[in-house]
């Protein structure tokens, strides 16, 4: 697995397979209200301390601006192409926020992706308890399934897989990203939409834990992230999970025109 240092953008510099599955979790474009409904507003999580550090904080400095239309030209371009046999087609899953989407829906169409099935992920716990006295909370995570023409692979044994999947805690894996999503999750979708040897995409890879789920299975995972903290994370402490032959290198020697863009491999 390979964990690149740079933005899906520059895709074409790298030279990568095409994939079987994209796994995408974007931007929500909360801005600066990522932390509205937690704990974390407030400073030891009780409001009686005052506001946090991370008060009227972003998660990242694209999360208001981030641009659908933009990510789908780009990414659209990074999965296999339509095969002549059934049960053979690739796919993209773009965890989202609710409002985001028709958006992903509509973009998707443009890119030849005609046809989705709408995902919930569901949570027996909610971070929103600063919204305890609205009676509803949100436990739910949302995603699109965006495909061609042709039913994406599908392996579950002749059984149903409902779209609203259970999210679960994922207590092992080392928390790198503040939106990072369970092993576990990412291992159940995988399996399901790809066979042993493929090649999975996390074009906004965070802590790099689609990478660790596809190398579980025997997928071929790469991943692009532009933040550097992240990248480190996932070097100390996602991948040593999987490897101890860890080595970081850069391409071109520093000489990209996106910075020093660095690879993460694991061999």
């Amino acid at each position: 697995m390979q964990l690149i240092n740079d933005h899906f953008q520059n895709h074409k510099r790298y030279n990568l397979p095409r994939a079987q599955l994209i796994i995408a979790d974007i931007p929500y474009n909360t801005g600066t209200d990522a932390y509205g409904s937690s704990p974390q507003w407030y400073a030891g999580g009780d409001i009686a301390n005052g506001q946090s550090e991370l008060a009227g904080k972003q998660f990242f400095d694209t999360d208001k601006d981030f641009r659908i239309s933009e990510f789908m030209h780009f990414t659209s371009r990074l999965l296999v192409k339509e095969p002549k046999e059934t049960g053979r087609a690739g796919c993209m899953i773009v965890f989202c926020a609710f409002d985001q989407q028709m958006e992903l829906i509509e973009e998707g169409k443009k890119y030849g992706f005609k046809r989705y099935i709408n995902l919930v992920f569901r949570k027996n716990f909610s971070p929103q308890v600063l919204k305890a006295n609205m009676r509803i909370v949100g436990n739910a995570e949302y995603g699109i399934l965006l495909y061609r023409d042709k039913l994406p692979m599908f392996n579950n044994n002749g059984q149903m897989v409902m779209n609203v999947m259970d999210f679960p805690r994922d207590t092992a894996t080392p928390k790198v990203h503040p939106t990072q999503k369970p092993v576990q999750l990412l291992e159940r979708l995988i399996e399901i939409f790809t066979d042993r040897g493929d090649v999975v995409i996390d074009p906004c890879a965070g802590s790099g834990v689609t990478l660790l789920a596809a190398e579980n299975l025997g997928r071929v995972g790469y991943g692009f992230e532009i933040k550097k903290d992240y990248c480190l994370g996932f070097e100390s402490r996602i991948a040593p999970s999987v490897s101890s032959q860890l080595s970081l290198w850069e391409v071109d020697g520093g000489k990209n025109s996106h910075d020093q863009a660095e690879l993460f491999p694991v061999a």
